[in-house]
């Protein structure tokens, strides 16, 4: 979906998408990973899994996800009955075209003894072909709970995979998809800011490979690189994840330095998501204007993949003890433990 800019010229956007929010009763969501101008009209900002979960929670009856589809799509399975708008149909993401669910559905049938984990960072379809969806929180809680003798395929992550693989012992069966923003940061460029701030801590998505995962002082989701560059009394800090992330960390934390690691050469923006990068305010606008582009998922494939996310949020967002195991799950998102929320 492409929205001329010009066809728009005179608008005060920010005013006009506040107003079609009011008149759609919709409710606007970003990731981290989204321009600062995006993130900062947003209602929530946060993981993919959270943000899904505060919409299922909220009484709006419209979804205007800033993300990416993949993300959109976990909206409309946990919120089935609200209207979920992406603000372009083409913010896919390298991960989910890694893993077509026609090879995937393959792959399952030629492994029949394996489980399927599957990171959230994949089609709905690739999730209803699924046994248990994780997040890169919530991945080695689950892992722990299955029987050590239990075959397990894990996608399409290689990198997550490979890193959960290296902290629990447990070998895998791994799909071999990348993202490919966190596939492009350097080593070398990495060791130069390490000289420069001898002090300054390195914070990691698990996405990462492993010859930036070595580096790292703290490895986590989004929201955890958040949290520990947030509490961490370092003044200065190294940040190996999409650098829109930084925006949050500097509104927080304004006395400190934040600064992202490079891609490639450090001369490129191959550190950032160029999937993200395709929401922009004129589609926001365009989005609640038109309802358009909207999540489209078959009842069947909303059913098939709310299952193994139930199965996630039993198996890693409940306390045992408190009678409450298998019991509906999505109804009840209060009870559900925030950490399991990051991807």
């Amino acid at each position: 979906m492409t929205v001329q800019s010009t066809t728009l010229k005179g608008l005060d956007l920010l005013a006009e998408i506040d107003r079609l929010k009011r008149a759609r009763n919709a409710v606007i969501l970003a990731h981290y990973y989204q321009k600062p101008e995006i993130q900062d009209l947003a209602d929530f900002v946060g993981d993919s899994l959270d943000l899904s979960r505060k919409a299922a929670e909220t009484d709006a009856e419209v979804i205007a996800f800033c993300g990416v589809r993949f993300m959109a799509e976990t909206a409309k399975i946990l919120s089935p009955e609200k209207i979920v708008v992406l603000p372009d149909m083409d913010a896919g993401c390298s991960l989910e075209d890694s893993c077509p669910p026609d090879q995937f559905a393959a792959f399952r049938k030629a492994h029949p003894d394996h489980i399927a984990l599957t990171y959230i960072n994949c089609s709905a379809a690739v999730k209803a072909l699924s046994d248990i969806i994780v997040t890169s929180s919530s991945a080695k809680v689950i892992l722990d709970q299955i029987p050590t003798d239990q075959k397990i395929i894990f996608g399409p992550d290689r990198h997550l995979g490979g890193y959960l693989a290296r902290k629990t012992g447990r070998e895998m069966l791994l799909w071999p998809g990348i993202c490919i923003v966190h596939q492009a940061f350097s080593e070398t460029e990495l060791l130069k800011l390490k000289a420069e701030h001898p002090d300054a801590p390195v914070a990691a998505h698990p996405e990462c490979p492993p010859h930036i995962i070595d580096h790292a002082d703290h490895v986590g989701s989004t929201r955890s690189i958040l949290d520990f560059a947030l509490m961490s009394p370092a003044t200065t800090i190294l940040v190996a994840t999409e650098p829109h992330i930084i925006h949050q960390m500097e509104k927080a934390a304004p006395d400190r330095t934040f600064i992202g690691v490079p891609g490639g050469d450090g001369n490129c923006n191959c550190n950032m998501c160029p999937y993200m990068a395709l929401n922009t305010l004129e589609k926001l606008y365009v989005a609640l204007r038109d309802l358009e582009p909207r999540i489209e998922l078959s009842t069947e494939v909303m059913a098939r993949a709310r299952v193994p996310l139930e199965r996630m949020l039993e198996m890693a967002g409940r306390t045992v003890g408190q009678g409450d195991v298998g019991a509906p799950l999505l109804d009840h998102p209060e009870d559900i433990d925030p950490a399991i929320s990051g991807d």
